[in-house]
């Protein structure tokens, strides 16, 4: 028999936490559940579950903490669930490892495909996959190439750089400052700025050689505000 994926979740509001338990046990998934973020990291620890949906809002500690405890150890994809929309909070919780945040209220459908969509990507790209396909783009990585529809297309080594990382955790939302760290390595509150606008200039080169619409991109797609994304195809 197949084995399901255990998710801990951990909210402290008790309606929230039953209407969640319910939805994925409905959906062919274990659950088991945490009201505080001390319990939560002894659960993460004692039951290494599949996936983690996390509120920062916890009565005993910050959910940052929680999620920085279970990420020293553990690669599992963690879902922030949010009633804060604050830019700062979600850059905040991605950076530190997060791989989604979903705002309160949200839908069934919607926690659902969250879920499926965190699952997909932590089986996805990683560096020692030979090769990526995203609708019509290819990113050869032994190559170092990148085609759109079969046909080559020329990137800078920065570029290509930025193109990488972004495939290489595609559906998933890199803030700005860490894809300015990974490409450009640390930086200072004053220069970080004029970093940001080159990440923007190249994301513009980028989409002009790789989307068929520059201005409705298909593929590198922004989260306002927050960074950018590689749609899933």
């Amino acid at each position: 028999m197949r084995k399901k994926p255990i998710i801990l979740v951990v909210e402290d509001e008790k309606g929230i936490r039953s209407y969640i338990s319910r939805v994925l046990a409905a959906n062919e998934y274990d659950v088991i559940l945490a009201s505080k973020g001390q319990e939560a990291i002894s659960m993460a620890a004692s039951y290494c579950p599949d996936l983690m949906l996390l509120n920062l809002g916890l009565p005993d500690m910050n959910g940052m903490e929680v999620l920085r405890s279970t990420r020293s150890w553990s690669d599992m994809p963690i879902l922030i669930l949010s009633t804060h929309v604050h830019e700062e909070e979600k850059v905040m919780a991605l950076d530190a490892g997060a791989d989604d945040y979903i705002v309160k209220p949200f839908g069934t459908a919607e926690l659902l495909a969250r879920i499926r969509a965190a699952f997909r990507h932590s089986k996805g790209v990683q560096t020692s996959t030979p090769v990526c396909t995203v609708g019509a783009i290819r990113i050869d990585y032994g190559s170092r190439s990148v085609a759109v529809a079969g046909k080559e297309v020329h990137l800078t080594p920065t570029e290509y750089k930025i193109v990488i990382l972004l495939s290489q955790n595609v559906g998933k939302v890199l803030s700005h400052e860490y894809i300015i760290k990974e490409i450009w390595g640390p930086f200072t509150n004053e220069a970080y700025s004029s970093e940001l606008q080159a990440l923007r200039v190249n994301i513009a080169n980028i989409r002009r050689k790789l989307e068929a619409d520059p201005s409705t991109p298909q593929y590198i797609l922004t989260e306002t505000g927050i960074g950018y994304r590689m749609a899933e195809q």
